[in-house]
Order: C-alpha cells, then sequence, then structure tokens
C-alpha cells in the first residue's frame, strides 16, 4: 500500500485482532502492531507524523 508517496504494509498478526504494520522514509525504518479496528487509519496517521518530522527536521 502506499500514503503519500511512502509504501508501506499490513499483515494479520498471529494475535487475533491485531495486524503488523511496517515502512520505511529513506533510512528510517518503523514498524508496530495495533488492533484490527482502524489498522490503517492508524498506520497512515503514524507516516504523516513520520514525514512532517523529517520536514521540519530538514528546516532546522
Amino acid at each position: 500500500m502506499n500514503r503519500k508517496g511512502v509504501e508501506y504494509t499490513l499483515t494479520k498478526s498471529e494475535t487475533p485482532g491485531f495486524w503488523k504494520w511496517q515502512f520505511r522514509i529513506g533510512d528510517l525504518v518503523r514498524s508496530g502492531k495495533t488492533e484490527a479496528r482502524l489498522a490503517m487509519r492508524r498506520v497512515e496517521l503514524r507516516i504523516d507524523r513520520e514525514l512532517k518530522h523529517a520536514a521540519h527536521q530538514l528546516v532546522s
């Protein structure tokens, strides 16, 4: 899947009701687990936060 040019994966976890996610922005790799409800939205919000943080660091 793709969010603002960032490829990410979202797969079912072995634990019922949870999803595993992972994305990469440059050399930065983030991964984790989230509850099934709204899993895609939560990952996309995390990507948005990381992109905003990366842009802020470039300006500073």
